[in-house]
């Protein structure tokens, strides 16, 4: 489905000026080599992706440093919406005929001058304009044009309002343009899914923001069956099957990034309920430093990876963001001279120079047969998507075993636990001793907004008497603990994006014998203790003392190890 895609494709200093396009602004303006820019084009064509894409999934340039050579060529500041949103009320000081008209917003507003953002810094304010602010000075300043569509979502009105107006206007089809809403309001809004949950009398919209649902909308169920088979022929499912599960998949292209989308389809009492997973463009630029590790953390799991043999695990529940801990660890490791192969279901992200395989049940392509025919394409680095049985365990074990280096993620409750459930599926322990380097287990909490986060002062006392089970874990007197007001920024929510809380476990000789008795998780996390390891809740107090995350959000999450 194509949908309204904003984009640089040229920029002029004047309209008599001669267009350029942002890759000669940025190789002028010194940003990027003219054989990085090759190399980055090169890339993009291979995998059929925008070249504006690739480059920030190349790491050579952020979108920061990019909008600066922008604004640099056209003369004027840098405006970063993203770190410093305007509120409603700024936004809407402005028309939103003009605002739409100029791609214009308020970015900082004083006494004597008004700076607007906008993505045509090139265009000059016309007189009505600037009949907006008398008695001041107006100048313009460069912003992207996804960040000035960010703040334009303050022009839009409740999805139902929306979908009342579509439904009036349009004598047609309908369904097109209220998908079209919805997709562009998750995406402003951050949504990692999309649910439709069908009711009795109605269908429920909600969007999964930051971790948690909250109500987007509803429809109607006329509506609602018009959606259902527009979005089922969108992602190449039978319109005509109603009382069996359907995947799919859909391909967005949005303001200025593509977002895939994978669809799930299962039959409800009350109807179909559809969940759509938004798999951003932007996850492909996701290096290890963004996962939140700390410095030790970080080094301890390069350490482990780089090693020529042995086996990875990543431990934590759905959503707890262990595929993207395993895909920053394979961008790591991603070489032209090793050769890196993964089985997944399903593949999420295609990361340039891997090689991605698709578990099929249709054809019998399992995690365990796509596994035996991985080991014999010549890998160095094999990621396995999940062990899920005891057949892709012992196979998955033997590659680790025989000179790869494999990284998966297991379903456990805790990284202790993950050794005695893998000897309880079958895998013999002397196995699991030579080949298990790391077990990492980890959640995702949410973040406290940078914009509007303030810090209040706690006594002992205090904090003992308000959180009894977690306060002797924070030393001193007092304690500074930080959250959010809510602000625009953050939706007035106090949080904006997800970071992961930690557990390691390194394979230490004194774990390498205790695995060959068969322990349980109470001794795996003992000896684990005893050589180092630091309990996931004392992970997150370091992140709740440096403000990065709330001490409520930190016991969401995850509970102290008394009470685990």
């Amino acid at each position: 489905m194509q949908l309204r895609r904003k984009k640089i494709e040229a920029v002029s200093v004047a309209p008599s000026a001669p267009q350029k396009t942002w890759q000669e602004i940025l190789v002028e303006e010194s940003y990027l080599t003219a054989d990085a820019l090759a190399k980055v084009e090169a890339d993009a064509k291979l995998t059929n992706a925008d070249p504006i894409d690739a480059l920030f999934s190349s790491g050579i340039i952020t979108k920061d440093l990019f909008g600066q050579a922008i604004a640099e060529h056209y003369g004027v500041p840098y405006a970063d919406l993203n770190s410093h949103p305007p509120t409603k009320e700024e936004v809407l000081r402005i028309p939103e005929e003009f605002a739409r008209r100029d791609r214009r917003v308020i970015f900082r507003d004083t006494p004597t001058e008004m700076v607007i953002a906008t993505d045509r810094p090139q265009i000059e304010m016309t007189d009505d304009f600037r009949s907006h602010f008398p008695g001041k000075t107006v100048n313009l300043a460069y912003t992207l044009p996804e960040d000035l569509e960010a703040a334009f979502a303050h022009y839009r009105k409740a999805l139902d309002t929306r979908f009342a107006k579509i439904v009036a206007e349009k004598k047609g089809k309908v369904a097109p343009e209220v998908v079209d809403e919805i997709m562009l309001d998750a995406v402003t809004f951050r949504a990692s899914d999309i649910h439709f949950e069908p009711r009795e009398k109605d269908v429920l919209i909600r969007f999964r923001v930051d971790g948690l649902l909250e109500e987007a909308g509803r429809l109607s169920k006329e509506l609602y069956e018009n959606v259902l088979n527009r979005i089922k022929v969108q992602a190449h499912l039978r319109t005509d099957e109603h009382y069996s599960a359907q995947d799919g998949a859909i391909r967005y292209h949005l303001a200025s990034q593509v977002v895939d989308v994978r669809v799930s389809v299962v039959p409800l009492v009350d109807g179909e309920k559809i969940v759509m997973r938004l798999l951003s463009e932007y996850m492909r630029g996701y290096q290890l430093t963004d996962l939140g590790l700390s410095p030790a953390l970080q080094r301890q799991l390069t350490a482990s990876a780089e090693k020529p043999f042995g086996m990875i695990l990543v431990i934590g529940p759905t959503g707890s963001g262990k595929t993207t801990t395993l895909y920053a660890a394979v961008k790591f490791l991603n070489r032209p001279d090793v050769n890196i192969s993964t089985i997944e279901d399903p593949v999420e992200y295609k990361i340039m120079g891997v090689n991605h395989i698709q578990v099929n049940l249709q054809t019998n392509l399992t995690f365990s047969k796509g596994l035996r025919s991985i080991v014999r394409q010549d890998p160095d680095i094999i990621l396995v998507g999940e062990v899920r049985d005891q057949e892709t365990a012992e196979i998955a074990v033997n590659a680790a075993l025989t000179g790869h280096m494999l990284l998966t993620t297991f379903h456990a409750n805790d990284a202790a636990s993950a050794i005695p459930r893998l000897v309880d599926m079958g895998v013999e322990p002397f196995l699991l001793s030579s080949t298990v380097e790391l077990i990492v287990a980890q959640r995702l909490a949410r973040k406290t907004c940078e914009t509007c986060r303030y810090g209040t002062e706690m006594s002992q006392a205090q904090l003992a008497e308000k959180y009894p089970d977690a306060a002797k874990y924070f030393p001193g007197a007092t304690v500074t603990l930080y959250q959010g007001k809510g602000c625009s920024a953050c939706a007035n929510s106090g949080y904006k994006g997800r970071i992961g809380v930690f557990e390691f476990i390194q394979a230490t000789p004194e774990l390498r014998d205790l695995v060959m008795r068969r322990p349980s998780a109470r001794d795996v996390m003992a000896s684990a203790v005893a050589s180092g390891t630091r309990p996931m809740f004392l992970d997150g107090v370091d992140k709740v003392l440096n403000g990065v995350i709330t001490i409520d959000e930190l016991l969401r999450v995850v509970a102290p190890p008394e009470a685990n």
